[in-house]
């Protein structure tokens, strides 16, 4: 059927016109095809079985490839010498195999003959539809041979052109747009430079869009590729951009990088970068700082590559005299970044919640706000450590006082700022403080007790000229208390400064916050300790005319300043003359008593108090040392001026004084032959120091002054003006040691503070003691006779005698009182003493009598009675101590029997050869009672010594 189809194609295409094909239907093909076969194929009877084994012995040549060329292959089996024999034989095996070949196609044709008759019909049906699309093609062409000549070539040109131009146009704005492109690159760059991060990201955003549109340009790719590059270097600039907001925070730069990274969709990550730029901008800033000053420090010794050392080590290079510089600037630094950080919190608070429209923007700010939440604490820590590891680096013993308390205050101020910051107690920090504040004070408080003891044994003990109403507040070293004192009104009106008033009326304002304080402007850090103010504590006296004379009359009353007339001479005086005889007497009377030593020591308790302010912490420690430099004093004052008084005046001293000065020999003085000041080799913990010795220049010995009574008075008082300051602090104290701790502070308030007092009546009780010959008044008494008969109307000699001692005793203590304003306390107490000593002696005297009468008693009570007179012209002590001690005795004698024994037993003050010299003096008492009353006081003098 093919070569019949062949032949009416060539056939067809030599004819002039296209006839119709000839039909033929499947049946006739059929019935074509099986003749074929027929007469090709003579169909013989063979054996099914030898027909199959004829088939399977045709070689998997002719089953491998439709192409195989069957021919060629029989021709290439022939062998060189042809055999006809042989080439038969093959002709007939092809034959028969060719045959069984046949009859199995014709079999399977046969069985599939509906099948093929279908597809043989259906491809009959595809031949016509092909006739009758080359049919449509034949007219179509017709119709195109009409077109050509229908339609001229210039029109079909004109129409050409017009598109070509349509295309051009439209290149020319691609050409255009391209051209923007190219010149994207150097606006964008512009736009960095102007912090325009928004409009730089958008233009970047729009070009990658355009350049998408034009990609299929080779140039355009290249530009799309260019423009991803562009647009990272954008996000490196704003991540450079959002560190610089880490060290100075500037409200409109940090809006613009958030809005460009809202812009970007990457507000999450920025936050997270923004964390980690403030952890480096910490360590950074830190490293920079301690090199700058470590490389400043060892330019002269020689350039080391300090850079590639480690914080750590860098930090132990820093040498004493930078150390505080450096510190006041890494604190200044550190603040910057923690404010910057504070001022980010609070910018997220208020932009965030403004633009907090649906539910990715609530997600996006808890996020941001749990993100800066537990950042705070990062932070903290990172700059705690800084701060920290710079502490322990350096060893901090060396400093002055002065400047440590300023490195305290500083790093107080930042422990401080911590806890406003995030909350934090700043452990480490603190730990930090305690450990290198105990190190200097160990050292330092060995030093101050040792300069103390200097003091002492170089001290005159003469009257520091100090203001009339002088207290621990006027001293700079205490300056920081008087906001304390003045808030619990402590401070008197007249004493007020306007810098006093101003801090009462500002208190408000500086219980702000840190950050609420400097948070525009200004720094924590930037204010220095003040050490170098003026201090107002000397008194401010002139001397006109040999008289002293008070600066300022402003305490004096106006009715005083005016002129008055002298009512005996009737002469008129002015203001200025009175003024000049009572400034004086006034002035002198009212100045405080205390020594240099005595304001050494109160300089050391506040330096002491501000490291207790600063670091509460340390409080019982320092306190601890600070009651040491005061049971020093005490203790020194005590052995300089009452050395004798424990063994010869043992009644007069206060046995829980004797218990306080045991306690400091113990817990503080040291062996003087084993003591070596400053030996860095000793146990600092001991806290011990030499006992002092008195300068040469103080005379105790010389009658002319009362025994050195004004420097006694002078050490005496200003004891007593030491114990009174540490009354003033007690509030304070209280306030900044632990509650523990209080036992201890009262058991030194009521074991020490309190017996200060007590020292008066040793120190002056040796004074009143050896400024009365009360021996030679003893003598006298002894040549007086008791027993005379008649009663007696003039006194004895002794009595003139003693009170002339009293009567130069009162011009002596006049003189002094010029030299040392004396205390009316301190005057009435050595009178006291005075008046005792001699009812003592009186008594002790009378007791001496081996016989005596009536009428001697009467001249006993006549004697004690003219001296009780006359002392009254001559002392204003009112009541007179001890009279009923002399008056009972010499009443004694007229006791009857039986009242005696009771009066034995209730009057212990007097000694038991007191009593026996009255008994054996009463004449009326038998025998018998007077062995009876001597056994009863013998029984009694016994159980004393026990």
């Amino acid at each position: 059927m093919a070569l019949k189809l062949k032949l009416k194609s060539f056939i067809g295409s030599k004819q002039e016109s296209v006839q119709a094909p000839i039909e033929e239907t499947v049946t006739d093909i059929l019935t074509i095809g099986a003749a074929v076969t027929k007469n090709k194929v003579e169909i013989k009877p063979v054996n099914p079985h030898e027909e199959q084994e004829i088939i399977d012995g045709i070689e998997e040549n002719y089953y491998d490839n439709e192409s195989f060329d069957t021919s060629l292959h029989e021709l290439q089996k022939l062998p060189e010498q042809l055999d006809a024999d042989h080439i038969t034989e093959d002709c007939l095996r092809l034959r028969n195999q060719l045959q069984a070949v046949s009859k199995r196609v014709s079999e399977l044709i046969l069985q599939n003959h509906l099948a093929y008759a279908t597809e043989l019909q259906q491809v009959m049906d595809l031949q016509r539809t092909l006739q009758a699309a080359g049919l449509v093609c034949q007219t179509g062409r017709k119709h195109l041979s009409h077109a050509r000549k229908s339609f001229t070539v210039a029109s079909l040109g004109l129409l050409s052109n017009y598109r070509k131009r349509q295309q051009l146009i439209g290149l020319l704005k691609s050409l255009r747009t391209i051209k923007t492109l190219q010149r994207t690159d150097l606006r964008l760059r512009e736009m960095m430079e102007e912090e325009d991060y928004c409009g730089a990201i958008h233009l970047c955003q729009e070009c990658q869009k355009a350049a998408s549109t034009f990609k299929h340009y080779k140039c355009i790719s290249e530009l799309s590729s260019k423009l991803q590059d562009t647009l990272e270097m954008i996000e490196e600039q704003l991540d450079v951009a959002l560190s610089k907001t880490c060290s100075h925070f500037d409200h409109l730069h940090y809006s613009k990088v958030q809005q460009a990274y809202r812009q970007l969709g990457k507000t999450q990550m920025a936050i997270d970068q923004l964390l980690m730029h403030f952890t480096s901008a910490i360590h950074n800033t830190a490293f920079t700082i301690i090199l700058g000053y470590v490389e400043l420090t060892s330019a002269s010794s020689g350039a080391a590559n300090f850079q590639k050392r480690q914080y750590d080590d860098l930090c132990k290079h820093i040498t004493t005299e930078t150390f505080t510089p450096c510190l006041v600037d890494l604190c200044k630094a550190m603040w910057e970044i923690m404010k910057s950080y504070f001022k980010t919190i609070s910018w997220h608070a208020l932009n965030d919640q403004d633009s907090c429209d649906g539910d990715s923007e609530i997600f996006h700010q808890r996020y941001v706000g749990t993100k800066l939440d537990h950042g705070r604490s990062r932070i903290w820590e990172d700059v705690q450590q800084r701060v920290k590891k710079f502490v322990l680096a350096t060893d901090l013993s060396g400093f002055k006082f002065d400047e440590f308390i300023y490195i305290l205050d500083i790093i107080n101020r930042m422990i401080e700022v911590g806890e406003e910051f995030c909350a934090s107690k700043s452990e480490g920090l603190q730990d930090t403080l305690k450990l290198q504040s105990l190190n200097y004070f160990k050292t330092h408080h060995q030093i101050r007790l040792d300069e103390l003891r200097m003091f002492l044994e170089n001290e005159a003990w003469e009257m520091c000229p100090v203001r009339s109403n002088f207290n621990i507040l006027h001293l700079v070293e205490f300056r920081f208390m008087r906001k304390w004192a003045n808030s619990r009104h402590m401070i008197p009106e007249n004493e007020l400064t306007t810098e006093d008033k101003c801090e009462s009326l500002t208190t408000d304002q500086e219980s702000k916050s840190y950050f609420s304080c400097y948070l525009e402007e200004g720094n924590p850090f930037d204010k220095r300790f003040e050490e170098e103010e003026k201090e107002d504590v000397f008194s401010a006296l002139l001397e006109t005319d040999g008289e002293l004379l008070s600066d300022s009359d402003s305490d004096v009353a106006e009715d005083l300043k005016k002129d008055y007339i002298d009512e005996i001479t009737g002469e008129a005086h002015s203001y200025k003359h009175k003024r000049r005889s009572s400034s004086r007497t006034i002035l002198h009377k009212q100045t405080p008593l205390i020594t240099n030593t005595t304001l050494n020591v109160l300089r050391v308790m506040g330096k002491y108090l501000q490291m207790i302010s600063i670091l509460k912490p340390i409080a019982f420690d320092v306190l601890s040392s600070l009651t040491q430099l005061f049971d020093y004093y005490l203790y020194t004052v005590f052995s300089f001026f009452a050395p004798d008084a424990c063994s010869h005046t043992e009644k007069a001293v206060n046995p829980r004084l004797l218990n306080t000065l045991q306690r400091i020999r113990d817990n503080l003085l040291t062996n003087s032959a084993m003591y070596v000041p400053n030996n860095k080799d000793a146990d600092a913990s001991t806290d011990k120091v030499a006992t002092a010795k008195m300068s040469s220049v103080v005379q105790l010995s010389d009658p002319k002054s009362l025994f050195g009574l004004a420097e006694r008075v002078v050490a005496t008082e200003s004891l007593l003006f030491l114990a009174k300051q540490w009354d003033y602090l007690q509030p304070y104290l209280e306030e900044l040691i632990p509650i523990t701790k209080k036992t201890f502070l009262s058991q030194f308030y009521s074991q020490t503070v309190k017996m200060a007092v007590e020292v008066r009546v040793p120190v002056y009780g040796v004074v009143s003691g050896l400024s009365v010959s009360y021996e030679s008044v003893l003598q006298q008494m002894s040549t007086v006779r008791w027993d005379v008969k008649e009663i007696m109307s003039q006194h004895n000699t002794y009595i003139d005698q003693l009170l002339k001692c009293f009567s130069d005793l009162c011009k002596k203590l006049e003189e002094v009182d010029k030299r040392v304003p004396l205390p009316k306390v301190v005057i009435n107490l050595f009178w006291e003493q005075c008046v005792k000593n001699a009812n003592r002696t009186f008594v002790e005297g009378y007791a001496n009598a081996k016989k005596c009468s009536n009428g001697g008693r009467a001249l006993m009570q006549l004697d004690f009675q003219q001296f009780l007179t006359k002392l009254d012209q001559i002392i204003e002590l009112r009541p007179i101590p001890d009279k009923e001690f002399v008056e009972a005795y010499i009443k004694a004698y007229y006791l009857p029997e039986s009242q005696l024994e009771t009066w034995i037993n209730d009057h212990k003050e007097y000694s038991s050869k007191q009593l026996l010299a009255l008994v054996n003096s009463v004449d009326h008492l038998s025998r018998k009672s007077r062995q009876k009353l001597t056994n009863i006081i013998e029984e009694t003098d016994k159980g004393r010594r026990l």
